[in-house]
């Protein structure tokens, strides 16, 4: 049984000191591994999945083979799910069925899967299932590519029970950050007292109250959450002896960084991942994203699907999981725009370092009914808009502190229900946080603006002019898009 699999120890040790050993070896070492990877994986594919029979056959180069293979889309791929899988037993269908249940959160679909659902940022929601290889070389990516002196020290401790771990994201639905806490915890039972879920759905008193109680030693959230949490944490309203923070699935700027290790007084430590492959990036030693690039492939390309050159950025990136031979992920378009290093990293590392521009959501700082600022993070919008409303093809625009506008993409009778809807349950949310004066307008057929770094933001913000004026969060709504605990990110 795979969930079993996972388990066994002699294959866990010889992947582990397959990810440790690449570490002490150079370019051409990780690229063999990549290669012998990638040829496995066209070959499963073309052999189990319908949708690519009569796929190109084996070239001289796994790199020149995998070019001449189609560029992937996730509508189109979740359209023809029963025929992407290699497992005729994994539908859509019985995934559905299995993911109604709150219930099975972190538990194995059939023994055999791990499976979660991701966010619509790009649009539509989709299904990801991972097989029990997968979940073993994300788990060991996660644990064993830390920096040298972390690894020594607490890094390994949330895994072992010594240290207690908290997540603060969604807790109600099955995405890869809480089925990955709650799998850990029905897998190895030391950890079930040590690592806990904390939803943000709950008024932000009583999280703060809840993490007082267990006293984390490791928070594991999105950069918007932790800088909320550490707001608390600098009002002296959330005392946690905190000696690490991770944070992914939103893109971390400096200024947030600074903020919350400031707050914590604990370094945050970055990692990059997303539902499709949990364990892409982590930061080094002196902060910079490597890339796990003899387990994935990423591809910057413009926004022809043409390659870019190392050093520069391109519109979106292809993405290939050489760990999951259920569900293959061939040049599947990611969304994120990336930028290689041409530069080798000083920390020693024989890994590519990247960039990522990829969500770029901003905070909303409004107007409370006293003057104060209300700070409502970009996730509780999107969260909000999504999961109540059911609408993904938006974008929230602040003209001032107290103006907001919606626009939806579409157009006719049922475009206009869905913006009423939308539009009445975002003006009560804003309403519950004291935000009672800002004025929402909307319309439809109005197409997203690109933002700063090119990608489409649903949440667009407008600088206050009085920067003097205290803040009040209000809580996130609902939703966690992704990140995946024991990533400091996806």
């Amino acid at each position: 049984m795979a969930m079993m699999d996972w388990m066994e120890p002699w294959a866990s040790a010889a992947m582990a000191w397959d990810i440790r050993a690449v570490s002490c070896t150079g370019p051409a070492a990780w690229a063999q591994r990549r290669d012998q990877r990638l040829h496995g994986l066209l070959d499963m594919a073309s052999q189990r999945s319908k949708i690519y029979a009569g796929a190109p056959v084996r070239c001289a180069g796994a790199m020149d083979r995998l070019a001449r293979w189609p560029v992937a889309h996730k509508t189109d791929l979740m359209r023809r799910f029963d025929d992407w899988v290699t497992d005729p037993a994994v539908t859509r269908a019985a995934l559905r069925a299995f993911m109604s249940d709150p219930g099975r959160i972190g538990q194995w679909f059939g023994g055999r899967a791990m499976a979660w659902e991701s966010s619509g940022s790009s649009g539509e929601p989709a299904v990801f299932v991972h097989d029990a290889q997968a979940i073993r070389v994300y788990d060991l990516l996660e644990c064993l590519r830390r920096p040298a002196r972390w690894l020594a020290q607490p890094w390994l401790a949330p895994w072992t029970g010594a240290e207690p771990l908290a997540f603060v994201g969604a807790t109600q639905g099955h995405f890869a950050s809480v089925c990955s806490i709650e799998r850990l915890r029905h897998t190895v039972p030391w950890l079930a007292q040590r690592m806990r879920s904390f939803s943000f759905m709950q008024p932000l008193p009583a999280l703060v109250d809840q993490l007082n109680g267990f006293q984390p030693t490791t928070l594991a959230s999105y950069p918007s959450t932790a800088l909320m949490l550490a707001e608390e944490a600098a009002a002296g309203r959330l005392t946690i002896p905190l000696r690490a923070v991770w944070t992914g699935g939103e893109t971390l700027t400096t200024a947030v960084r600074q903020s919350v290790q400031s707050s914590f007084g604990a370094p945050v430590i970055n990692s990059y991942g997303a539902s499709e492959f949990l364990a892409l990036a982590c930061d080094c030693e002196r902060g910079a994203l490597h890339f796990n690039s003899d387990w994935a492939i990423l591809e910057p390309v413009d926004d022809r699907y043409r390659a870019v050159e190392p050093g520069h950025f391109g519109s979106t990136a292809l993405l290939t999981n050489l760990a999951n031979h259920l569900q293959p992920l061939i040049r599947y378009d990611i969304g994120d725009r990336v930028r290689f290093d041409p530069r080798p990293c000083a920390c020693g590392s024989p890994l590519p370092v990247i960039e990522v521009e990829g969500r770029t959501d901003d905070s909303l700082l409004l107007r409370g009914p006293h003057g104060q600022r209300v700070r409502v993070p970009p996730l509780a919008v999107v969260s909000l808009l999504e999961n109540d409303a059911g609408v993904f093809d938006f974008q929230l625009i602040q003209a001032d502190d107290h103006r907001l506008r919606l626009n939806l993409a579409g157009t006719g009778e049922a475009a206009e229900r869905q913006l009423r809807k939308a539009s009445e349950l975002l003006s009560a949310f804003l309403r519950s946080h004291g935000c009672d004066r800002v004025k929402l307008t909307g319309r439809c057929g109005i197409h997203e603006v690109p933002g700063r770094s090119g990608k489409v933001q649903r949440v667009v913000a407008a600088p206050m002019r009085e920067p003097a004026l205290p803040t009040r969060v209000a809580r996130p709504a609902r939703r966690d898009a992704g990140v995946s605990v024991g990533r400091t990110r996806a």
